[in-house]
């Protein structure tokens, strides 16, 4: 596919140039995707600024957010942490039983 690249000062300008099908869908060139860091399924927004277009990737939804992040400390193993209870109550049980 064409693209046209030029520099204006220190601006570097690449653009590329792409066929609109019959149902308005273009395809957005592999180098845009990568730049914009976005892979398919995700959105992307079309941003209309007097008389220039904008594209730019989507802020993240809540759910998508959620899911990026690590917790700070991973989720304990509830097996484990019934087995300490589980001990520990025993053990107060029998000092219990010990002071009686």
């Amino acid at each position: 596919m064409p693209y046209f690249f030029t520099s204006t000062e220190n601006i570097m300008l690449k653009e590329h140039i792409r066929r609109i099908t019959g149902k308005g869908q273009v395809t957005v060139p592999a180098e845009v995707r990568k730049k914009l860091g976005v892979k398919p399924g995700e959105t992307i927004i079309f941003r209309i600024l007097d008389d220039r277009i904008e594209l730019d990737r989507a802020p993240m939804s809540l759910e998508e957010a959620f899911g990026s992040v690590s917790p700070l400390h991973p989720p304990e193993d509830f097996e484990v942490l019934g087995r300490a209870a589980w001990e520990e109550h025993a053990k107060r049980v029998a000092d219990e039983m010990d002071e009686e």
